[in-house]
């Protein structure tokens, strides 16, 4: 596929459909009912997300030559007509709704319909169509209901997808598999440049896709350039999805309204620059995903926390660390020190009302399962091996220490259920047990967490890591319970009776098609936090 610079074609028309989309303020004027596009409108695909017992969102974006260099995905700045069904069969026979859906520019050309008033705890299938062509179709599936304590949930998580470090096997593995919804914890792209050959993917690019993603149209474009590979289009099309964002979808180690220290002479660190910067990226990550309307930014702010429940078998409590959180310590890199400055008791990784809002739900939940999707590791870990240097990673929580202290106490002392937490970021899986005092052998475990690797960043990984020593070095860490920097990502299934994580592996993702296996499985029993190997 040659996916260099293409011409913009006139007469084209596309459109964009969201919920709310006129109340928003954004003007669709008369949307064209029957447009005719140069191109397959839906290279894209299709996604459905956030599952609600009544309802999903559904997505697709119109895009007939998704990395036109303006952004615009190939249409003219006018609106246009997508029509919309869900069915209960995958033919379309027993249709459960249907609509249509005005499509404007001002989102890309993004179409998010919130389909309301479906039955619970079911699945169901929907597709798109504009200007005579159909999309592919999409399986999404309903949360249960909300008093229902039957059967179980099975859903698997992942992060870190870098387009140009490897290939999207894990995903293809990853739609074969028997879910009910993914979880993606952050770096759905990343900003950098992509390089001349489009790193081990081999594709010849544009010049504007080597250098750093600064831009709405540079952004769109990344998205655009990410969404076109076929596993990712392949694990989205086959169950819904539940996202949130880390800090690539933006700039590396962002805090706040806070820059990375800048490393490339453009004036990013002014905080009205990167707030314009931020407000580009987060407005393209919203058109490219499955998101509801209260995730859609206003200018530079999004609110990404929110709650999920499926019966009264799990709560999903999905976080936000990005957005409120104060700027890292001594930079932002891994070093020993710092200790006063990370463990100042006014610092927030959350925010307040972030860290009360999850506190509070925790402790209200009826479910059997509270489990955070959450970005950055929560563990204590020491990264190097003398027992006389503790050197800590500044932007995870251990740059954190004051606000990770009142999250776990939060969690111990209102006897929130059973809290388990996922964990993307760091290119590598890990099993740890979350203690009141890292340092105290004899100290409570609060919670377990599992954190889960890269679906490529990193390019091919090895299962002992070699970044210097292995973090399970006897006497280092020793609430850490398994470690491996092997690329994949993790299963999760669960009910009243145990909670289960399954951590598939892949050799390598630097060329396509590598086989899938099983690296490690552990459980955790209800009213027993820890993880056990199975």
């Amino acid at each position: 596929m040659n996916l260099s610079r293409r011409r913009l074609l006139g007469g084209v028309a596309a459109g964009v459909g969201t919920i709310g989309l006129h109340a928003a303020g954004l003007s669709s004027g008369i949307a064209r009912a029957d447009p005719r596009f140069t191109g397959d409108p839906f290279r894209l695909g299709v996604a459905s997300g956030d599952p609600h017992p009544d309802g999903v969102v559904l997505w697709t974006r119109i895009a007939p030559d998704p990395l036109a260099l303006d952004g615009l995905g190939g249409l003219p700045d006018q609106s246009v007509d997508v029509e919309w069904e869900i069915a209960h069969d995958e033919g379309f026979a027993q249709v459960a709704q249907r609509g249509t859906v005005p499509a404007v520019p001002e989102l890309g050309h993004s179409v998010h319909v919130e389909v309301v008033g479906l039955d619970p705890g079911r699945a169901y299938f929907y597709r798109f169509r504009s200007g005579g062509e159909i999309s592919p179709v999409g399986r999404t599936r309903t949360a249960p209901e909300p008093t229902s304590a039957e059967g179980g949930v099975a859903f698997a998580f992942a992060s870190c997808q870098c387009w140009y470090d490897g290939f999207y096997t894990a995903y293809r593995h990853m739609a074969a598999e028997d879910l009910d919804f993914v979880v993606h914890l952050g770096d759905y792209l990343y900003e950098g440049g992509v390089g001349p050959t489009g790193g081990v993917r081999g594709l010849e690019l544009d010049a504007s896709f080597q250098r750093e993603t600064y831009t709405l149209a540079e952004y769109r474009n990344r998205h655009a350039l990410t969404r076109l590979d076929a596993d990712l289009q392949a694990a989205h099309q086959a169950f819904p999805w539940i996202l949130t964002w880390d800090d690539h979808e933006v700039e590396n180690n962002w805090a706040a309204d806070i820059a990375q220290i800048d490393s490339d002479g453009f004036p990013d660190a002014d905080p009205v620059a990167f707030r314009a910067r931020k407000a580009a990226a987060v407005q393209a990550y919203y058109e490219h995903l499955p998101l509801r309307l209260p995730q859609r930014p206003e200018g530079s702010a999004a609110r990404m926390y929110r709650r999920l429940a499926f019966g009264r078998v799990l709560d999903l409590h999905v976080l936000d660390s990005r957005s409120h959180r104060d700027d890292q310590v001594c930079g932002d890199g891994t070093k020993a020190g710092c200790d006063a400055e990370r463990s100042d008791p006014a610092r927030t990784m959350l925010g307040a009302e972030q860290e009360a809002w999850l506190l509070d739900g925790a402790a209200r939940s009826g479910a059997t399962w509270n489990v955070l999707a959450n970005q950055t590791l929560v563990a204590q870990v020491d990264q190097d091996p003398d027992p006389e240097v503790l050197s800590s990673g500044l932007d995870m929580w251990d740059g954190y220490t004051a606000a990770r202290d009142r999250l776990l106490t939060g969690l111990y002392e209102s006897g929130a259920s059973n809290p388990v937490v996922l964990t993307g970021d760091i290119h590598r899986s890990v099993v740890a047990d979350l203690k009141l005092d890292f340092d105290d052998e004899e100290s409570p475990i609060v919670a377990t967490e599992f954190a889960g690797t890269s679906i490529s960043s990193g390019r091919d990984g090895t299962a002992m890591d070699q970044v210097g020593y292995d973090w399970m070095t006897p006497g280092v860490n020793p609430h850490l319970k398994w470690h491996n920097a092997q690329r994949g990502y993790t299963v999760m299934t669960l009910d009243s009776g145990e909670l289960r994580a399954e951590y598939r592996v892949l050799s390598r993702v630097t060329t396509a098609g590598a086989p899938v296996e099983t690296a490690a499985a552990f459980v955790v029993e209800p009213g027993r936090p820890g993880a056990r190997s199975v």
